[in-house]
């Protein structure tokens, strides 16, 4: 009952009518309280500052001097005549004479006069007679203020006490009233939560029962929209989503074909399986490439339990890799779960990547051969530069400069390449070695930007270096980082046009230390991104070459940080240039 919309928007009313009277009620007898205590402070410093009644308070009379009548007498006296003006009326508020101890001496209230506690203020007045007790507790049931009065029989001490009856009894009236308008301002509120609950659940019910039907499958019928109001757009609303509904169901009744049709041909094969690792779909390339029959009885255990186990494949994060060969073909699997978080079964997803396996062979085979090649002609053209640089003058001047500018030239360029290419082929062989060392990473920073500032301002560039403090030190191969960043920051130098912005930044996570470097140059459009750190690719062949490229720096910058179990990759971002990222283990590979 209480679920229903109905009960709700009852109990929101009522608690807001309850809500609303608390708070105007404790304002209001807060408010009370407040205006009489500052009434009756304020009236009693009004009166006592008076110059007549301090006068008659604090000097003595002749009656006095003569012994005809006391001190206390007199007092009572002068406050008798002021009465009126003090609010001292013998029942709620009444005035007390006291010596300087508190003891009652006179007053209006001789009952309870004698009886009468010590309170802050009058406290305050014993303790000190050179202050006036008139401090107000709005918590207290009484107002009181102690004026201390010195006269020539003795010291006394003027007390003026208000029990409040006044303040509670109207608080009480006001109490009475709050309650009586509450009980008004219920029985509204329920009324009218009511009248607005049908108001607005009976269009909410239509819908209700027309969100039944189309959940059933019927879109036959639109609902009528009676009013103009949020609900009426609403119903209007459901019925464009039920039509909208109908017709995606049928969308996705012909992609569905599509893709059975597709899967049925296309050359890559895929084979799902359920938990249980039974086959639940395959297509003819999965058994043409397995060179095996794949039905209802086949298991995942039968054709894939030597790559990795289903269990291992249903509780993995993203997807798992293996490779096969069968008879002459290679085989390239990805086994990921679909549904990750019911594990509802894996799908195995087949590459026949046997064209790509020989043409990576031919190409490492080529790197190879023209490496070993081109050895012999550059020491034969380098010894030629140097003996021409030796025995200049026996050419014209000019012709001999520019044979040699040609010669070395060529040469440096032709070191430069066989130099990627040797790297290249020793990490393909497995020869490189790291030599791992703890070196600090702001110092090997500090050391690129130093060798390549000069390069930069022969461009006019502007180099920024932006450094988190306290990077720590890292476990790595000094001289081949090194490596990578001055490819990094050479190619940001060599593709950003004159007086560009190159940004280099670093910084660290938990566990990890980056570097970026950030240009304004000419980029590398997003479709090319993906494949700038493969071997001899080039995204502009004529431009790569003017400026001596090769395609193989970034290639060989991938198989160092990949050695060290690290991170390179493009940043993507909408203004013009090129961020690559760089990010390394603090201790190095192997760890974390």
């Amino acid at each position: 009952m209480l679920r229903s919309l109905h009960m709700k928007l009852v109990m929101i009313m009522v608690l807001l009518i309850l809500s609303l009277m608390t708070v105007v009620g404790a304002f209001l007898i807060n408010s009370v309280v407040a205006f009489y205590l500052n009434d009756f402070y304020t009236q009693i410093g009004t009166v006592v500052g008076d110059r007549d009644l301090y006068r008659d308070l604090t000097q003595e009379t002749a009656a006095e001097l003569a012994g005809e009548v006391s001190g206390v007498e007199m007092l009572d006296q002068v406050l008798g005549a002021f009465a009126g003006e003090l609010g001292v009326n013998g029942s709620n508020r009444n005035y007390y004479i006291l010596d300087e101890s508190g003891a009652y001496l006179a007053g209006t209230d001789d009952e309870y006069g004698p009886k009468l506690e010590y309170t802050e203020n009058l406290l305050a007045v014993i303790q000190d007679r050179g202050v006036v007790g008139d401090k107000s507790n709005v918590a207290a049931d009484y107002m009181d203020v102690a004026i201390p009065v010195d006269r020539g029989d003795g010291q006394y001490i003027i007390y003026i006490r208000d029990n409040r009856d006044t303040v509670d009894e109207l608080n009480n009236q006001l109490f009475i009233l709050i309650m009586q308008a509450l009980v008004f301002g219920l029985v509204i509120s329920v009324l009218l939560s009511f009248l607005l609950s049908k108001t607005m659940v009976t269009p909410i019910q239509r819908l209700t029962h027309g969100a039944e039907r189309v959940a059933g499958g019927d879109f036959s019928d639109k609902l009528d929209v009676t009013s103009r109001d949020e609900i009426g757009v609403l119903t209007n609303t459901f019925n464009d989503m039920a039509g909208q509904l109908r017709d995606t169901l049928q969308q996705v009744e012909n992609e569905r074909n599509k893709l059975d049709t597709l899967f049925l041909h296309m050359t890559d094969g895929v084979v799902a399986f359920s938990s249980e690792g039974e086959v639940i779909h395959s297509n003819p390339a999965a058994a043409d490439m397995l060179h095996t029959a794949i039905d209802e009885h086949t298991r995942y255990q039968d054709l894939f339990e030597d790559i990795a186990s289903l269990d291992s494949v249903l509780a993995a994060p993203d997807y798992l890799e293996g490779e096969r060969e069968e008879g002459e073909r290679y085989l390239e699997l990805l086994l990921a779960p679909f549904d990750r978080e019911n594990q509802a079964g894996a799908l195995v997803v087949i590459h026949d990547v046997t064209a790509q396996r020989k043409n990576e062979e031919m190409r490492r085979e080529f790197v190879a051969n023209v490496s070993h090649e081109l050895r012999t002609p550059l020491t034969n053209i380098r010894s030629y530069a140097e003996t021409l640089s030796e025995n200049a003058g026996a050419m014209p001047p000019n012709t001999e400069k520019k044979f040699l500018g040609v010669i070395l030239n060529e040469s440096d360029r032709m070191t430069h390449i066989v130099q990627d290419l040797l790297t290249l082929s020793r990490f393909d062989s497995g020869h490189s070695e790291l030599k791992l060392g703890r070196f600090s990473f702001t110092g090997a920073i500090n050391d690129l930007y130093n060798a390549v500032y000069m390069e930069a301002q022969k461009h006019d560039h502007t180099v920024e270096l932006k450094l988190e403090p306290g990077l720590p030190e890292i476990v790595a191969d000094r001289e081949r980082i090194l490596q990578v960043m001055m490819n990094i920051v050479s190619n940001a130098i060599k593709y950003t046009p004159n007086g560009g912005h190159i940004v280099i930044s670093a910084g660290r996570t938990a566990q990890q230390v980056w570097m970026e470097v950030a240009d304004n140059g000419i980029g590398i459009p997003k479709e090319d991104r993906g494949r700038i750190f493969e071997r001899f690719y080039r995204v502009d062949k004529a431009r790569s070459r003017e400026s001596g490229g090769t395609g193989l720096g970034l290639s060989i910058a991938k198989e160092i940080i990949d050695r060290h179990q690290g991170v390179i990759t493009t940043v993507d971002k909408e203004e013009p240039g090129l961020t690559i990222r760089m990010e390394l283990k603090i201790e190095g590979p192997g760890h974390g």
